[in-house]
């Protein structure tokens, strides 16, 4: 059983010249696993914050939510569940947190925030977030080029579905605990620029997305740990060398572990993380009033650092 949050692990930031996620530097890697389990949540409550005013947050709500997002990259505000709330309130709280260049996806809308419902079109198309079927592990945009990587994202519940449509969230910093402590080798296997590729996506008379290819993690100029994932078996492609590693990590997603949070967001309730590891459940709903809706906003930035 891991320790719930705790005040004096905050710092789990590599020390000047020393880099966690360098597979040989098995000293700072072991520091920084120490300190981030220490302070990661024991349940999805723990990520909760409650906001007034999403468009002006207060000193201490913004301090609430940059402490969350530094240890488990992800934090769930709340508002108030009596009123609904419109795309330009919720890109104005997650600018408050550094997320402002949104990334204009193909089926996003035309403020590049996309309205997530059950539609029967797209999901016969083979978009599956706009069905009511389960989703697979995954982080956002993974058929994104390298040069133009999802770092933020954004997931607001306006209507719950009326059963189901619950989340399994995982911190893919702790995945890359998970993978290295059983394995170092299939890490850095997994780092290949080539390790995982999505073929190129093309509808009917025009070619959408051309084929891409990167890795599975990646550490950015920055230094922060960047994963792109999906748990699909078709339209993808493993590197040869790759599929053992891939084999295991997809088991050590799909096995028990601590550190997933179950979460079914509610109304007023939003999701803002890293692009974190995340599931969905298949969802019901039963009459037209009560349609589950959800918006989702991507973004080329990272959640900025609380201050230390």
């Amino acid at each position: 059983m891991h320790t719930p949050l705790r005040a004096d692990a905050l710092d789990m930031s590599a020390s000047a010249g020393q880099n966690p996620f360098d597979l040989d530097d098995n000293k700072a890697y072991a520091r920084w696993k120490q300190g981030k389990i220490a302070g990661y949540p024991a349940q999805a409550r723990q990520l909760v914050v409650p906001v007034r005013q999403p468009g002006r947050l207060s000193n201490g709500e913004k301090a609430r939510l940059l402490d969350r997002c530094g240890r488990a990259n992800m934090a769930v505000y709340q508002l108030d569940p009596g009123r609904s709330y419109g795309k330009p309130e919720i890109a104005a709280l997650a600018a408050q947190l550094g997320l402002r260049r949104l990334d204009c996806n193909l089926l996003a809308d035309r403020d590049c925030i996309t309205t997530l419902r059950h539609e029967t079109a797209k999901a016969k198309r083979g978009y599956i977030p706009y069905s009511n079927r389960r989703i697979n592990w995954h982080t956002d945009g993974y058929y994104n080029a390298p040069e133009n990587r999802i770092l933020g994202m954004l997931l607001h519940c306006e209507q719950p579905a009326d059963s189901g449509g619950e989340n399994v969230l995982l911190d893919h910093e702790m995945a890359y605990i998970m993978l290295r402590d059983h394995n170092p080798d299939f890490v850095r296997l997994l780092m290949q620029p080539d390790a995982m590729s999505i073929p190129a996506n093309t509808e009917p008379g025009a070619r959408v997305r051309g084929e891409r290819s990167g890795p599975v993690f990646a550490v950015t100029p920055a230094g922060h740990l960047h994963m792109r994932y999906t748990a699909r078996t078709h339209s993808i492609r493993w590197k040869e060398n790759t599929r053992e590693a891939a084999r295991a990590l997809a088991a050590l997603l799909n096995g028990e572990s601590p550190w997933q949070l179950k979460l079914r967001l509610g109304k007023g309730q939003g999701l803002v993380c890293n692009n974190i590891l995340h599931t969905r459940t298949e969802f019901d709903q039963h009459a037209e009033q009560s349609r589950r809706l959800l918006y989702r906003a991507r973004f080329l930035d990272r959640i900025e650092e609380a201050p230390k």
